[in-house]
Parts: structure tokens; sequence; C-alpha cells
């Protein structure tokens, strides 16, 4: 078993591994090895590795550029091997040292000769703002707001002239305030002095970034206080190599950066599994009692409260909660629901799975429940029997290590970048509820002999839009994250999409779905694109909670209408084949659309629209700027 292998057996393991062509293998001893030891020696060997295994495994390839006014090149390492165990393979590009103004506003550097899918911009207080720092005891209050406004219209121009240039990411390091400000306890006193200036300039930093399509602050100044600022720096480092963060926080760094890497790149989970004894509460209950475990708010139970709080926490950005533990059903229920010191009670889970059965066969009937793939679930247990057993049975599970203390559960879980989201739809703030009107749903279908009745009982309403400011974030956020049923299964970021939205030969829809039970928010996106007679469909897909139920065939019925009333003769459209999208692989032949060519990317479909029409299911009523149509 990997857990009983030191840092150098499994190195040669790895070597051994790629020898003999296992690259699956040799891939899940290296993330194995970075778990256990990670480090810079490590990521050397990783990153090497790496590019030996790059062709060989399903890593999702990104480009990322870091602009910076410190050295950096330290944390690359770090920070390539941080992504492959989330299954990134990530390219770096580092700007020249103190560049960073000349590589935005040069519509020719060579940051836009790399086409990052995003970029970092990471630049110290003393380097952007440096009388506020080295100067501000000789500046005049006037002065210094001046100063401060200065900085302030440097970030917007910067900011302005990138998105003139790229439709990348864009993350931008707040400032840090000064840790020894040169008043003294005076500087508290005031929001003119250093720090007020300093919290000035990153409000409106976030307006800013707020006023641009992915745009995002990462709050340099929180990230530092966390780990201590007297810790944080290395004065030597930094008048010696221009690296201003001591040597045990490069890989602290590298972690805060890929808090936003892993949400870009899509490799979110949407679920977090849990074990109950010892996880969420501690002690056994079918041993311990109701009376016995441990959660409240003393000491040894506050340390669980802190971990539900960080779980409800998540609940409220949208990641489904489900329970997963080896226990008798009705002792569980009665601790959830029954006991004081419990913040998270049953109806806080949208799956249940409280039996004697073998862990990951509990897992693949949670994702089935939920719909989602096992690449979208994330496990927590405190047992590492349990969390290397489903390592080796689904390697696509997310398996997070809690430490030996308790104390650090709910850190670990509020830091593990999987749960990161860089906006909040209102479906996601509603998710959980969803999920139990689908009980609701699929309780109430039992009781009917044939799916069109069903079909008629529920009566259903999809509400078709064109993509606005209001829901360009989850339009993304869909293109980003649907994997079942996707017929391209191509990703978009906010700013890509508002750009093709410009444009009128684009239409870019958005499907909302309701029905007796409630409502399910927007669950589909279709992008399509006028070429002279033709309309080709570039992005089709629905979340899988309403696939099934002919709203996918009243949205394609909709866009082949509208297609031939702007006079286009015929309606293509690709299925480009992936590992997951299997559910959507017979859409455009279920439909009668012609087979034009199949080659190894995939299939071209296409409909004469002179002479065929999609037919429009009879029990969904179709709401569009025009009006409703049945």
């Amino acid at each position: 078993m990997p857990h009983q292998h030191n840092p150098a057996t499994l190195r040669a393991e790895v070597n051994r591994l790629l020898a003999e062509g296992a690259p699956d293998a040799a891939s899940r001893l290296l993330a194995e090895l970075w778990r256990r030891e990670p480090g810079s020696a490590t990521a050397s060997f990783v990153t090497s590795r790496v590019d030996q295994l790059r062709d060989k495994l399903p890593l999702a390839r990104f480009k990322l550029a870091i602009l910076r006014s410190f050295t950096v090149e330290p944390i690359v390492p770090l920070l390539r091997a941080e992504a492959f165990t989330y299954g990134i393979d990530l390219e770096v590009h580092v700007g020249d040292f103190n560049a960073y103004v000349q590589d935005i506003v040069d519509a020719n550097s060579s940051l836009y000769r790399f086409a990052p899918n995003a970029v970092i911009l990471a630049v110290r207080t003393e380097d952007v703002a440096p009388d506020l720092v080295r100067e501000f005891a000789d500046l005049s209050p006037e002065v210094a707001h001046q100063a401060a406004a200065r900085v302030t219209r440097g970030y917007e121009q910067w900011i302005s002239s990138f998105r003139q240039h790229s439709q990348a990411a864009l993350v931008v390091h707040a400032l840090e305030r000064p840790t020894h400000p040169s008043l003294g306890v005076l500087d508290g006193q005031s929001e003119t002095g250093q720090s007020g200036l300093t919290r000035q300039i990153n409000r409106e930093l976030r307006l800013i970034a707020a006023s641009h399509h992915g745009v995002y602050v990462l709050d340099y100044d929180a990230l530092v206080a966390r780990h201590g600022s007297q810790h944080w720096h290395d004065e030597r480092k930094w008048l010696t190599a221009r690296l201003p963060i001591a040597a045990g926080h490069l890989l602290h760094m590298a972690r805060e950066w890929m808090r936003f890497v892993v949400p870009l790149v899509g490799r979110t989970a949407k679920c977090l599994v849990i074990d109950l004894d010892n996880t969420l509460w501690g002690g056994v209950i079918g041993e311990d009692g109701m009376a016995g475990i441990k959660v409240g708010p003393e000491y040894p139970g506050a340390a669980y409260q802190a971990l539900q709080r960080a779980l409800l926490d998540l609940s409220r950005k949208g990641i489904l909660l489900a329970a997963c533990s080896k226990n008798n059903l009705d002792d569980a229920m009665e601790a959830l629901d029954k006991h004081p010191g419990m913040l998270v009670r049953s109806q806080n889970f949208a799956a249940l799975r409280i039996n004697w059965t073998d862990k990951s066969q509990n897992l693949r009937e949670i994702a089935q429940e939920l719909k989602i793939g096992l690449d979208s679930l994330a496990f927590l247990d405190d047992n590492p029997f349990e969390r290397e057993q489903v390592r080796a049975a689904m390697p696509e599970v997310t398996v997070i290590d809690p430490s030996q203390n308790p104390l650090d559960y709910a850190a670990i879980v509020r830091d593990c970048p999987v749960f990161e989201r860089l906006t909040l739809s209102d479906e996601d703030q509603q998710r959980t509820a969803m999920y139990a009107a689908q009980r609701q749903r699929a309780g109430a279908e039992q009781s009917f002999q044939s799916k069109e009745d069903f079909f008629r009982f529920l009566e259903q309403e999809a509400e078709l839009n064109p993509v606005s400011d209001l829901t360009l974030a989850r339009v993304a956020q869909l293109t980003q994250k649907t994997n079942q049923f996707n017929l391209t299964t191509r990703r978009y970021t906010e700013s890509q999409i508002a750009e093709m939205a410009k444009h009128p030969a684009w239409n870019i829809f958005s499907i909302r779905v309701r029905d007796r039970f409630g409502d399910h928010g927007i669950v589909g996106v279709a992008i399509t694109h006028d070429q002279g007679d033709q309309c080709e469909v570039d992005t089709f897909l629905l979340s899988c909670r309403v696939i099934g139920r002919t709203i996918e065939t009243a949205l394609l019925a909709h866009i082949a209408k509208s297609a031939a009333e702007r006079g286009c003769k015929r309606l293509v459209g690709r299925f480009l084949p992936t590992k997951k999208n299997a559910p959507a692989r017979d859409f455009y032949s279920q439909h009668k659309f012609g087979l034009v060519e199949k080659n190894g990317e995939g299939s071209l479909w296409s409909l004469d629209l002179t002479r065929q029409q999609v037919p429009f299911p009879e029990w969904v009523k179709l709401i569009t700027a025009q009006g409703a149509h049945d």
C-alpha cells in the first residue's frame, strides 16, 4: 500500500512504473509523494515526471502568467506540483522583474504572445506605492491622499488596458498593510494613516475588479496575517535576492494562487461527502451514545462545531453535503437531529448513506443519486484506511486528508481549493433546497404509469433568455462545470462570453426551468453562430437534473425554429466525445439530424431547416422575450 512507503521508496517506485509504462499508477504515487513531502526538492521531482506523463494522462492544460515586482521563480515548481495533484498540467510564464506595466500596456509583449488562460499580478506595496511606505511621515495628509489616488488610477488603467488586449482571467494581489507603521500606534487612530490609506486603495481595487468581467482580488494582507507577518517576511532574502517571502511560506503562496487556479480550470467539487464518527463529531455514536459524543461550544466539542460551521458555509456557496458513515441509521439520525450541539442537521444533507456497506460503493450511489460525476465528489474521513481505499478504488474523487488534531479540521476544509467559487449565483445558494425538491419529483414519478403522464403532471416551464449581465456569471459557470450532457464541452470565461455577445452573429441563451415542485434555476446554455445560411451550434448543455424530461428537445426545437426565422437553411452541430459526456452521444441522431462526417475528433450533424423542424414537446411551456409558447 502507498501509505507504507517513505518518500525515497515512492520516488523509486515512480521511476519503476514509468519505465514499465504504467502512467496511471505512477501518477497516483507522484500525488502520494507530494502529499507526504511537499517542498522544493519534491516539486522538482514531480514536475520532471509530469513532463514525461503529460501525453499519457487526462490532465487539464492551463497557461498561467505571473507579472511581478519580486522574485517568484522558486514558487513556480511548487505551484506546478500542487496543480498536478488536482489534475492540472500548469504551464507558467513569468514576466520580467518589475516589468508588469510594460507587459500589460504593450499589445506585443511576451505576456500576450504567451496567450495565457489566467494572469496573476503580484506587486508589493513598497513597489506600487513607495511614497506611502518609505516617506509617509514626511507627507501632508493631502499629499498622502493624492498618492493613494494615484495608485488607484494606476490599477484602473492597467486593468482596463489588460482587458483590451486579453480575455484571460486576472487575479490581482491587494496591497499589504505595513507591519510597522511610521507613526506607530497613532496610525491605528485614523483612516488617513498608512494602514487606513492601504485599506482605501484595496477597497477601490475591489470596485475596479467588480466592474470588469473575470477580474478577481487576492487578499494578500489576509494571507500574510494568517501565517504571521513577522514569520512571513525574510528581509535578508529580499535584500539579496528580491524574494520577500520566507522559504517556509513559499508553498503557502503557491497554494493561495491555487485557490484561484482550481476554480478557473473547473476542477471543483460539487459535493463534500463526510464521515460522522470522529469527523463530524467526536467519539463513536454506537459506543458512546448521544450523550457521549463530543460536539458543542467547549473544547473538545468546539473543534467539531467549527468544522460544522465550515460545512454550512460550503452549503451557502452551493456545495452539496452528503454523509457516508458505517453506523446504525437510527443512532446516527438521532445524533444529527436531536443533539443540542449539532449545527448540521439531516436536512442539510442532499444524500445520506449510513450503513455497513463499503464506502466506495456508497460514494458511487451518492454520485448517481445526485446525478454528478465521481470527479465532482470530495471525501473527508478521519480513518486513513477508508481514505486509502477510496483513493485506490476511485482516483477521480478528491480525498481530503485531515490532520490528527480535530482543531485543524475546519481550516483544512476552508483552505481546500476544490471548494472555492469565484462567483456565486442564485442557483448556488439554493442548491440544497433544489435537491430536496428533486427527491419529491422522484417520489411522484413512481405513481405514474407513463412518462408522458408524469411530464404533464410536472407542468414544466422553460424560460429562455439572451445572456445578460445578470446571468453572465451563471452561463460561464455552466460551461466550465457541466460535463455529462454537454455536446462539445467547450469552456468559456465570463469575459469570453461577454465578448461573443457583442457580435450579432452569435446567439447566447440561458434556460431556466420551473415545475410544480419548484424552481431549478438556470440549468442550461445554448450558444449558436450564424454563418451565411447556416447556423452552427457551438455549445449545447443542460444540467443532468432536468435531462430526460424533454427540456433538451424544447431547447433544440427553439434553436431550430429561431434559426429558420433568421433565414438559415441548415442547422449543424458537433458532438465531441469526452470520458464523461456519453449521455449526449445520440442526441442529434435521436432528433433526426443526418450524419455529415465522423473522425477521431468527433462527429458533425446537420438538419435541413427548409424541410424539417424539431417537434416541440406538448407538455413544456416555453417562455421567451416574445411571450409564452406551448
